[in-house]
């Protein structure tokens, strides 16, 4: 009786705890189900509609959307005013949270989205005042291209009239979180025109070496060199263009017919309305054409012999077209891939935009890479032509050190009034922040907005005719505060937003130019290839003649010589037409050679992606006609310039360590390609990290070593020279080129034993190498689970700095992936439906959309994908067709 009355209550205590257990594991289970539910719901009820009909307010006639497996639109409608219309909204459908992110960004208005910790960010780019630059280009556009952005504008907006909040994007049900608030406003033209301000600004060229010059000249100021020194210095770590080694662009410049002016045609370039009965005649400029006698010296195919490679860290492209003299058709191919920081979503958005019939009053057939948010397509090609861009790399903004009092700044020993402007920065959740932007004749005060600005402020130098002087104890310098201003060609009113519909609707070289002479901002080198077999190439721009500076460093803005002067003519520009070699590469090397009648710039990229592309467009060709699989296969050239310096160099050092030369062993028989599954590729490239630390960073006064194609120059020219005094670092306790290179090949083993382990052939270059994906908002949150939401990868790539195929990293940081060709393209003459293409990530914004990212690992991989163009191939693709009607 006892053990019965003792057991029982035992049981029925465990049996409670039991069901109790079971309860609340119960509860917990339909909670997260209900959780997951929720959260698929919210996820996918900002899936666009892609198949059947809606009935849109705003149109005149029906329009078709026809999206093939990638979920790439082609859109085909009556009118120009529908054609815009739907691309409006289709890029809303896909991208809208992305437009709108990027419209807060270009007038900055971004801590009214995100709150406080965005203030700084809209100060400095309130100051620089894009989106009311982008307001007056728009007021100045014809009647024509104004009525494509408000077509696309009323596109946006009625997709915003159907959805609202968490409707649109995953992303606005986050961040009602934190700003419940936050309602879109309606798209306006100015918000498409902005973007382009936010590109040309990424796409700057030597503003950041002309900073980092004049920081290291006041770092060597502070350490007691001489100006004398610290140029010689800054010389030395910034040489010039290797023009012995690498091509130019334009070796040779063709004269081409000037463009008809506007009193010689009764209409400006500006106001281009597409192809007339006589452009379509008007196929061939051959006879146009004549060659000056302006001849570099050194062959392209000598510089082309070299094994090489640039850009990675920095930003650039590739670009390259091959007649058909060269190719197994007969007829061009060309290839584009523009290097840019690495986004998800990618920058670009595939789409193909077509009039229904071709005519004057609708000329669009064209097919090609837009940026969401903007009118018309930037990349690509039309019916009959084909068009490339690299950055230019051309100086186009210049640092001027300013002396202010109060409220007036000196100017040509007198003082004048500065241009100042109250402004209001609104903050969610915050109270406003009042912001004073204040402008000389140069352009906005940007010190006390950047550190690095500022610390130019604090101890300037300056360009002095021909040498640097530090402006801190200068006898001919005014009184007064020192402040630092931006003269950039982006702001001041342009003529790109008219540009890309005047490529877009180009028929043939003539027409090519006349688009190329619109897109002054941002400065690209644009490339083309015809039908009928043409290719050539147009420096377009609004490219500054200086006075009597260079803008190699700041300059005195009290003295009115060191003014820009106006501008580079367009008839001036370098031009190339069916050039004798056949083929025509750029890859943000120098266009042209030190005697042109111009100064353009002294920060070129180094040229060796230019010299490698050429040697292998002269290698396959001699071996037999080019193909689009070659010009595929050149995209993915992975081959390290300095890595075959290094291997050479290594031949000769010893390296105390069984594990530290086995690792050196690798670089014998190594190709200098940066495969993602080679061992010696993970090792030259930590070797050299840790080269260019020990040389250029671990140092009393640390260079810079931003651009990597730049350190392959200087360091190329060091390997040669092992008494250098660069190789000395006191620091170190060391001395001389082989005790360098012995000491970084050690901290090399070490470094990659602790991150990949000690068996030397079981190292990887991808994964050291790989690339994540991090939206560019709430993907940095700082919070794990919505971080999980938005970002993906690591993905293993190839590639590298200053290599073809350009996927950077930052030397002496980390060896991840940070920017990459966003996205590469084939273009093919003979038959456009044969062409291919690719980018970074997929057609959609939406996080666990099936077309989120379906695109990345082809594009590691360096596959291409078809890319229809014809009526017949694109029905064939298609797997989505959805029709716009008009609401009645």
């Amino acid at each position: 009786m006892t053990t019965e009355t003792t057991t029982a209550p035992r049981r029925s205590i465990a049996g409670r705890i039991g069901r109790i257990a079971f309860m609340v594991v119960a509860a917990l289970l339909v909670i997260a189900t209900a959780a997951a539910f929720f959260l698929v719901w919210t996820i996918q009820r900002s899936f666009p509609q892609t198949s059947g009909q809606v009935s849109l307010t705003g149109l005149r006639s029906d329009v078709t959307v026809q999206r093939d497996d990638l979920g790439i639109p082609t859109i085909t409608a009556s009118s120009t005013d529908d054609l815009f219309f739907a691309q409006g909204f289709t890029h809303a459908q896909d991208r809208f949270f992305e437009m709108d992110f990027r419209r807060h960004v270009t007038s900055g208005r971004v801590a009214e989205m995100f709150g406080e910790s965005q203030v700084a960010t809209d100060k400095f780019l309130r100051t620089l005042g894009w989106h009311k630059v982008a307001e007056q280009e728009v007021e100045a556009l014809d009647d024509t291209t104004r009525g494509y952005y408000d077509a696309y504008a009323a596109g946006v907006n009625a997709y915003l009239a159907s959805r609202s909040g968490a409707e649109l994007s995953l992303e606005y049900a986050v961040l009602g979180i934190q700003n419940p608030d936050y309602e879109p406003e309606p798209w306006q033209p100015a918000d498409s025109v902005a973007w382009l301000k936010a590109m040309a600004w990424d796409l700057r060229t030597n503003i950041g070496d002309e900073t980092d010059r004049a920081l290291l000249a006041a770092r060597l100021n502070e350490a007691g060199e001489t100006d004398a020194d610290t140029q010689a210095l800054i010389e030395k770590v910034y040489p010039g263009y290797p023009f012995d080694r690498n091509p130019m662009i334009v070796p040779t410049i063709s004269a081409v017919e000037p463009l008809p002016t506007e009193d010689e045609t009764g209409t400006a370039p500006a106001s281009f309305s597409g192809p007339t009965e006589s452009d379509a005649t008007d196929t061939h400029t051959t006879d146009a054409l004549a060659t000056v006698q302006w001849q570099h010296a050194d062959s392209v195919i000598e510089a082309a012999s070299m094994l090489l490679g640039p850009v990675g860290e920095g930003i650039g492209s590739n670009s390259w077209v091959v007649s058909g003299d060269l190719t197994e058709s007969g007829k061009p191919l060309l290839a584009n891939d523009p290097h840019l920081g690495a986004a998800l979503p990618s920058v670009w958005y595939q789409m193909q935009l077509k009039c229904a019939d071709v005519s004057q009053t609708c000329p669009f057939d064209v097919a090609g890479f837009s940026f969401s948010g903007l009118p018309g397509i930037v990349i690509g090609h039309n019916a009959e032509i084909a068009w490339g861009f690299t950055n230019l790399t051309t100086d186009v903004a210049d640092l001027y050190i300013e002396k202010v009092e109060g409220d007036q700044y000196w100017r040509d020993g007198e003082l004048q009034p500065l241009d100042v402007e109250e402004d209001v920065i609104r903050v969610a959740g915050g109270d406003d922040v009042p912001l004073t932007i204040r402008r000389t004749v140069h352009g906005p005060i940007i010190s006390g907005l950047t550190d690095d600005f500022t610390a130019i402020a604090e101890a300037p130098a300056a360009e002095a005719g021909e040498r640097v002087l530090s402006l801190t104890d200068a006898p001919e310098v005014p009184s007064g505060d020192f402040a630092v201003s931006l003269r950039w060609t982006a702001l001041d009113p342009g003529t790109t937003a008219s540009a890309i519909f005047a490529l877009d609707t180009a028929r043939n070289f003539t027409d090519f130019r006349r688009a190329a002479s619109l897109f002054d901002v941002p400065a690209q080198n644009l490339i083309y290839a015809d039908a009928e077999g043409n290719i050539g190439y147009q420096a377009p721009g609004r490219l500054p003649i200086r006075g009597a500076g260079d803008g190699w460093l700041p300059q005195p803005g009290w003295d009115s010589a060191y003014d820009w002067t106006g501008f580079i003519p367009f008839d001036d520009l370098p031009v190339s037409y069916n050039p004798p070699e056949d083929y025509i590469v750029t890859a943000n090397n120098a266009i042209v050679g030190d005697d042109y009648e111009h100064f353009l710039s002294r920060d070129w990229d180094y040229g060796y992606r230019a010299a490698r592309i050429s040697h292998l467009i002269e290698r396959r060709s001699a071996a037999g006609p080019l193909t689009a699989e070659d010009l595929r296969g050149i995209q993915m050239d992975d081959e390290m310039w300095i890595g075959k310096q290094l291997a050479v160099a290594m031949d000769g050092v010893s390296v105390d360590g069984t594990g530290p030369q086995a690792a050196v062993d690798l670089l014998r028989t190594w190709d200098a390609q940066n495969h993602a599954n080679s061992p010696a590729a993970a090792y030259a490239n930590v070797l050299w990290s840790n080269l260019v630390r020990n040389v250029f960073v671990d140092r009393d006064v640390a260079l810079p070593v931003g651009d990597q194609g730049r350190l392959f120059t200087v360091v190329g020219a060091m390997l040669d020279d092992p008494s250098d005094p660069l190789w000395t670092n006191d620091r170190l306790d060391v001395t001389g080129r082989d005790g360098m290179l012995a000491l970084s090949a050690k901290q090399a083993y070490d470094e990659l034993a602790q991150l990949q382990g000690t068996d030397v052939k079981r190292w990887n270059w991808g994964t050291l190498h790989a690339l994540s994906l991090t939206s560019s908002t709430l993907g940095s949150s700082g919070i794990a689970p919505i971080e999980m939401l938005f970002n993906r990868g690591p993905y293993p790539v190839s590639g590298g700095s200053s290599v073809v195929n350009a996927t950077g990293w930052k030397v002496g940081e980390s060896y991840a992936t940070t920017t990459v060709p966003s996205m590469r393209m084939v273009v093919d003459l003979d038959d456009f439906d044969a062409s291919t293409w690719i980018h970074l990530t997929g057609a959609s914004g939406h996080a666990f959309n099936r077309h989120y990212t379906d695109q990345t690992e082809d594009w590691a991989k360096g596959v291409q994908r078809p890319w229809p163009f014809t009526k017949k191939a694109v029905a064939a693709a298609a797997v989505d067709t959805l029709v716009l009607t008009r609401a009645d």
